[in-house]
């Protein structure tokens, strides 16, 4: 009997921002899906990818919603608007693969997973960088025992702000955005990988500033507010033991700190960026010298996108997506709970010196 190949899943793209290109380049070959059509507010945006990309360019995201051919909803909005499309992309009975975060916050996310579960839709979360070959390649190393039981972890994602590159980064200085939620994600969504879930947290934050200047671009030289804490220190406990020290923060005018270090009973890994999909990868073993290297073929490492054709595959094979939506709210959960802890931090406030 001949086999057949599996139709590819019709994709609609909302959001065309700066990452969107990324995306749409990335999956152009993948056989597994094929983007027809995207929307954006900004309609000259939206006409911009459509004629780089040979899409259609849709006059408004109901109306790419409502193209009966559109299976998957591609969903790269900014992060306030994540959870309102969504909800709108499965009411028009489509599945959805939303750029991290699942939604600003905790009550928006689970309500959106219970729609889905509700009309039979899947929800797919990035960021899919726990899926490349660095951070898989760092599991198979804990899995195999090589630095023994994990006991901590330090990550750091540290840096001046977006500012530095991006033409409008407002939106991430909102309420709902901040280190915490940009940059998070990533760090979290790895941890989670690696040591399971997280059931305790606590934190301290810090907004040194409240306005910023955009640096790059047109409105170069334009200052913009603040409105959410721009530099976030937390504890993680993990359900098995294991304690996470992690900062996120858009305070830091540079760091040589290596971005994630997992330490066990019997060695440490320095291990890939979390926002990154390959090398490197360093390990060294409690008797060793040194650290060594783990080999990473780059080439087959990764890369943005990779959740999304997996996704499509999984709606073809009958089985959930690697890049879930339910890791995405747990995701999400920590994130919250490490914003309404810095809030409420009471800790322990020392006294003045007695006099000698």
């Amino acid at each position: 009997m001949m086999s057949t190949t599996p139709t590819p899943v019709r994709v609609g793209l909302v959001g065309c921002g700066n990452v969107s290109a990324r995306y749409l380049e990335n999956v152009a070959d993948s056989g597994a899906l094929e983007v027809v059509a995207c929307a954006d507010l900004d309609l000259v945006l939206a006409a911009r990818t459509a004629e780089r990309f040979s899409i259609d360019a849709e006059p408004s995201v109901a109306a790419l919603l409502a193209r009966p051919d559109i299976e998957l909803v591609l969903n790269l909005t900014i992060p306030a608007a994540h959870a309102a499309v969504s909800m709108d992309a499965l009411a028009a009975g489509k599945h959805v693969y939303t750029e991290k975060p699942l939604a600003t916050d905790r009550e928006s996310a689970v309500a959106l997973l219970q729609r889905a579960e509700e009309l039979g839709l899947v929800v797919g979360c990035a960021p899919d960088t726990f899926m490349g070959a660095g951070i898989q390649a760092c599991k198979a190393l804990i899995e195999t025992g090589a630095i023994g039981t994990p006991v901590s972890a330090n990550a750091f994602t540290m840096n001046a702000g977006p500012e530095r590159f991006h033409p409008a980064p407002d939106y991430l200085y909102r309420a709902g955005a901040g280190p915490l939620l940009d940059g998070g994600p990533y760090t979290v969504t790895v941890l989670v990988e690696l040591l399971g879930r997280v059931d305790r947290v606590v934190a301290m934050a810090t907004m040194p500033r409240a306005a910023r200047s955009i640096l790059v671009g047109d409105r170069a030289g334009a200052e913009f507010p603040v409105e959410t804490s721009t530099h976030v220190a937390s504890l993680l406990h993990f359900a098995e033991g294991v304690i996470v020290t992690m900062v996120n923060s858009f305070d830091v005018a540079d760091t040589t700190t290596p971005r994630l270090e997992i330490h066990g009973t019997h060695g440490s890994i320095i291990a890939p960026a979390p926002n990154s999909w390959g090398g490197p990868l360093l390990v060294r073993a409690r008797d060793s010298s040194e650290f060594v290297a783990v080999g990473i073929d780059e080439s087959r490492a990764g890369f943005m996108g990779m959740g999304l054709i997996d996704m499509a595959e999984g709606l073809r094979e009958g089985r959930p997506p690697r890049a879930s939506g339910e890791r995405g709210l747990h995701v999400l959960e920590v994130l919250a709970a490490i914003g309404s802890a810095a809030q409420d931090a009471a800790g322990v406030t020392l006294g003045e010196r007695a006099s000698a």
